[in-house]
């Protein structure tokens, strides 16, 4: 019939984009998009941005800093005033130059670090941080929580180049060459550094093997 739609026509491929149109879907802009582009986008004046990056980076500095400190209260401190910092130097970031993963994790370190120092000092400590774990038994709880305690306090007495070194290496489980931008070292330094933490924490923890539930691992 003249003027008349085409019985050709696949009325299904017309489902998709009239949906769309109903639901007001729009695309993300900032999905998959690189941290310093989302850093860059934030001193802009774009909230959306800040809002995409803060969900990417604050787990993993927040987890950073629990490992480091074994302290939930602390790592919170630190994880929030390592964002503040980030968003601070967000105006002159430049792309290109670093990246805000490497950054973070340096800054999370240093900040970690310096609590540990003063904790050599005498700083007493809260209530270590709950397992993420929450299927555990109550004695698996305690036992986990012991052991957190004691790998912190133990970090604790290394110099503060091998506490970072180690804690980078083998309980964020980053590689040599990251540690060593994040360090601003070589990685040969990385590699020395954490031998000789690992060295000394085994010396330091050698004594609370049984206490810690290790005599069978």
């Amino acid at each position: 019939m003249a003027g008349g739609v085409s019985s050709s026509v696949d009325c299904s491929e017309l489902e998709i984009p009239l949906a769309r149109r109903q639901m007001n879907i729009q695309p993300d802009p900032f999905a998959g998009a690189p941290d310093a582009a989302l850093l860059v986008a934030f001193a802009n004046g774009d909230g959306q941005a800040a809002r995409h990056l803060t969900a990417r980076l604050l787990p993993r500095v927040l987890a950073q800093a629990t490992r480091m400190l074994g302290n939930a209260t602390e790592a919170e401190d630190v994880a929030q005033d390592a964002m503040m910092r980030l968003w601070k130097v967000a105006p002159d970031w430049r792309q290109g130059e670093a990246q805000v993963r490497t950054w973070l994790y340096r800054v999370v370190a240093n900040l970690c670090t310096d609590r540990l120092r003063k904790r050599r000092s005498g700083v007493s400590l809260d209530q270590v941080a709950e397992p993420v774990d929450q299927t555990l038994s109550a004695a698996e709880q305690m036992q986990t929580n012991a052991r957190m305690q004691a790998l912190s306090e133990a970090l604790a007495q290394l110099p503060e180049r091998q506490a970072q070194a180690v804690a980078l290496r083998h309980l964020e489980g980053l590689p040599n060459p990251e540690i060593a931008q994040i360090m601003d070292i070589s990685v040969r330094s990385v590699e020395s550094l954490t031998a000789r933490g690992k060295r000394a924490l085994a010396d330091i923890m050698a004594g609370r093997k049984a206490e810690l539930g290790y005599d069978g691992d």
